[in-house]
């Protein structure tokens, strides 16, 4: 293993330049030629350092030898990457790598086996960066921050595969979430009353900081299909159970509900025709 010693990064900002500086790293050992050029122009847009990163993959492939022992791909903050054995020491300093990588070379195309590292990587960088933030104490916002700056860069998993494309429609789909959240506001003051609420649960500007807190938390997945809130996307909370739900797991466009009054999610309106 690499025997240069790295500072040991202790604020939300320190871990994020050792995440950037391991993620480069097993960029150069992951991507070809073609795909770094690719990566370049992805980075070129949002400078970032990363713009003239040598493609490592032959080298890393011919090092990756099933013949050998359990090998792991390790990524350092300088950018650089090492395949090598795993630590003996027991617990290990930092979370490890996926173990035997070298095993499932043969077994499979290349771009498929590299796409596989490119997961087991993108996992172990993330593991990598929370375990500085358990160490350190990092509270609640500053994970929330931390994973905010990592989530905005690309997956390897997508700059290996190519998947990774700028999201130059994201302004206007934010913007439609903006006008749908306005518009079930002005419906509520107009109605003076609950009424339909559309976007994401709103924050109020003048409660606490914990009060805030607390309303992420509600109303953050699909009440039909358990995902994530994404801004992007067109929300509608149902006002008897008041959990919220994709328009599209209930069928709802932001046309239509423009016209309901008060909206009762599919589960709602079924315990109503029962009673």
């Amino acid at each position: 293993m690499e025997g240069v010693p790295h500072p040991i990064p202790r604020t939300v900002e320190e871990v994020f330049t050792d995440f950037k500086g391991r993620r480069a790293g097993l960029i150069k050992a992951l991507t070809t030629g073609t795909l770094l050029f690719l990566v370049f122009l992805y980075y070129y847009f949002y400078s970032h350092p990363l713009l003239l990163l040598p493609a490592d993959v032959e080298k890393f492939y011919q090092q990756c030898d099933p013949e050998k022992e359990n090998l792991c791909l390790y990524g350092f903050p300088n950018e650089t990457w090492e395949v090598n054995l795993p630590v003996e020491e027991v617990p290990p300093e930092l979370p490890e790598p996926a173990l035997g990588i070298n095993f499932a070379r043969d077994g499979m195309q290349e771009k498929d086996w590299l796409s596989l590292v490119a997961v087991h990587s993108d996992s172990w960088l993330l593991a990598v960066a929370f375990y500085f933030g358990a160490r350190f104490g990092f509270g609640k916002n500053e994970r929330k921050r931390l994973f905010q700056m990592i989530n905005d860069l690309p997956t390897i998993f997508e700059l290996v595969t190519g998947s990774a494309r700028q999201s130059k429609d994201q302004p206007a789909a934010h913007n439609n979430g903006s006008k749908c959240k306005s518009s079930g506001k002005s419906r509520q003051s107009e109605s003076q009353a609950k009424g339909m609420k559309m976007s994401a649960p709103p924050k109020e500007e003048d409660e606490s900081g914990e009060e805030e807190e607390e309303d992420d938390e509600q109303g953050a997945t699909c009440g039909a299909c358990g995902d994530n809130y994404g801004t992007d996307e067109f929300w509608i909370c149902c006002d008897m159970c008041e959990r919220w739900f994709h328009g599209k797991c209930v069928k709802i466009t932001p046309a239509k509900a423009e016209h309901i009054k008060q909206y009762k999610c599919p589960s709602c309106s079924n315990k109503r025709v029962r009673v």
